[in-house]
């Protein structure tokens, strides 16, 4: 492992923890096989000046067992641990006692990011030609690392790549699932670059009390979900990574790579690990960042292994992407860029996110008129008799935030505003943009058809279909169905069919 060359390279406190529990490894590793004495000095010598950076950065010592955002040691990953007036996010839970919800603009210092401004935004109009989408304007996405450098290499005509994911813990998606797929799907289109999407079962496997045949199953259902959104099918790639690991050497390379120059004490310190986990846990880390690096695709990019990779995802995420940008220039890749969206709240209120282990905090896709009548009557906040005065008057300050989160993430229009037309130099909307939405996020009818059946994805799959798949146009036979046929209920499922699960049915 090489020495951390300077502190400059740690843009966040949590990347600086991480960089000092690495190079305190290596000072380990050349005492314990007697390394020269100068090899040693240097080591130690820029060990404490990481700890120095650490210090100024965060106002206190660094302690290898409180993380940055802890208030107490080993809280991390412990929501009980955590005091009542802080916000609690990591990539399993999210929790807040303000009835505002997460207060995201301490999430920015607490985390590291930069703020997507109103600068961005608009430079980000320039480079695509596109009115940004609302998700933008509206601050749903609010957060993002090096979004500037994607920028740059894309108006330098370089390319990169889109990686998002789905960790299937449920037969469908809800609403709040969409938010980061929907916006990636307008990235796709006015960058016009390729995508891949993972399918973490592997993870939901070793987090929740589930079969290996459940969760693949749960796959195969959240990817009609998923190709509900309208991707473009010569640019897209859904895998598994129950199928992939094994039939990609260039993905699982990556894996083993990661593995190798991340310790289990920086794991522990990112993600809370304690000693009565398994092991799996301990490494999936390391299998969620590989596909942030191109050579782990090499049916699409051919082996190269320098095209940037650019993450849309919710900031809870954002841990597991601390780590690879961390390791990346260490094993000789580009950092990932990453841009972040809030949580959509769940039905009870605005101090916790959606999620599809709690069916009554969530609107799955799959919900009846019925269900979601029952669920909003009997499950949804948005007034309280505390929150009333004698007379029926509210109490001031009586807060609705979480209905207004949700309304403001899918409202559609803002009076009109999304119907001006395209200002000159726009590109004006393509077959590419669907024709359902009017920031050109809806499905594309002409997108369904003809699609060339196999991989979704540049290249070719390293087992192509032996039969197309009319339905879906595409799908990768390596990760979802069998490499000699595809899946029954795949290529049974209609276009319209996937229309309705995210309400988009002629």
């Amino acid at each position: 492992m090489a020495d951390v060359t300077n502190g400059e390279r740690c843009a966040s406190p949590q990347e600086l923890f991480s960089s000092i529990a690495a190079q305190g490894e290596r000072v380990k590793s050349l005492k314990a096989r007697k390394a020269p004495k100068e090899e040693i000095d240097s080591a130690v010598k820029m060990l404490l000046s990481l700890k120095t950076s650490y210090k100024e950065a965060m106002g206190e010592d660094y302690k290898a067992d409180c993380p940055p955002g802890n208030s107490t040691p080993d809280s991390h990953g412990d929501p009980e641990a955590v005091d009542d007036k802080e916000d609690f996010v990591d990539p399993w839970t999210v929790r807040t006692s303000s009835a505002k919800g997460i207060d995201y603009d301490k999430l920015i210092v607490q985390f590291g990011s930069s703020k997507i401004d109103k600068e961005l935004v608009n430079r980000i109009e320039r480079a695509t030609g596109q009115r940004p989408h609302r998700f933008l304007r509206r601050g749903i996405f609010f957060s993002h690392r090096d979004m500037n450098q994607v920028l740059d290499a894309y108006e330098n005509k370089k390319p990169f790549y889109l990686y998002t994911g789905r960790g299937p813990s449920s037969e469908a998606m809800h609403v709040g699932h969409l938010i980061p797929f929907i916006f990636t799907k307008w990235l796709q289109d006015v960058f016009d670059v390729p995508l891949v999407v993972q399918m973490s079962d592997d993870e939901k496997y070793l987090w929740k009390d589930l079969t290996l045949e459940q969760v693949y199953g749960y796959t195969l259902e959240n990817a009609k979900d998923i190709i509900a959104c309208g991707f473009d099918v010569n640019k897209t790639f859904i895998f598994s990574d129950l199928d992939y690991m094994g039939m990609s050497p260039g993905f699982y390379k990556n894996v083993v790579k990661i593995q190798k120059h991340v310790t289990f004490n920086q794991v522990k310190g990112i993600f809370g690990f304690t000693d009565s986990d398994c092991i799996g846990k301990i490494s999936f880390p390391a299998i969620q960042a590989a596909p942030s690096f191109s050579n782990s695709f090499p049916q699409i990019f051919h082996g190269q292994a320098d095209i940037q990779c650019l993450i849309p995802c919710a900031i809870d995420q954002d841990p597991y992407f601390r780590m690879t940008r961390d390791v990346a220039p260490r094993i000789g890749y580009p950092k990932p860029a990453l841009l972040h969206s809030t949580f959509f709240p769940a039905l009870q209120g605005a101090q916790t996110k959606m999620s599809a282990s709690d069916p009554n905090s969530s609107i799955f896709l799959t919900d009846t008129a019925k269900q979601i009548k029952t669920k909003v009557n009997k499950h949804a906040f948005s007034l309280h008799v505390p929150d009333l005065l004698p007379g029926g008057r509210r109490q001031a300050g009586a807060d609705q935030k979480g209905l207004q989160q949700r309304r403001h993430a899918h409202r559609r229009a803002e009076e009109g505003a999304d119907r001006r037309p395209a200002a000159a130099g726009r590109r004006a909307p393509g077959p590419a943009q669907g024709g359902h939405g009017r920031d050109g996020e809806g499905v594309s009818e002409g997108r369904w058809k003809g699609g060339s059946p196999g991989c979704l994805g540049a290249g070719t799959c390293p087992e192509p279909l032996s039969s197309p798949l009319p339905a879906l146009g595409f799908m990768a036979t390596c990760t979802l169905g069998p490499t000699t046929a595809p899946n029954a209920s795949l290529k049974e499922w209609s276009r319209e069919e996937s229309y309705k699960r995210v309400g988009l049915c002629h």
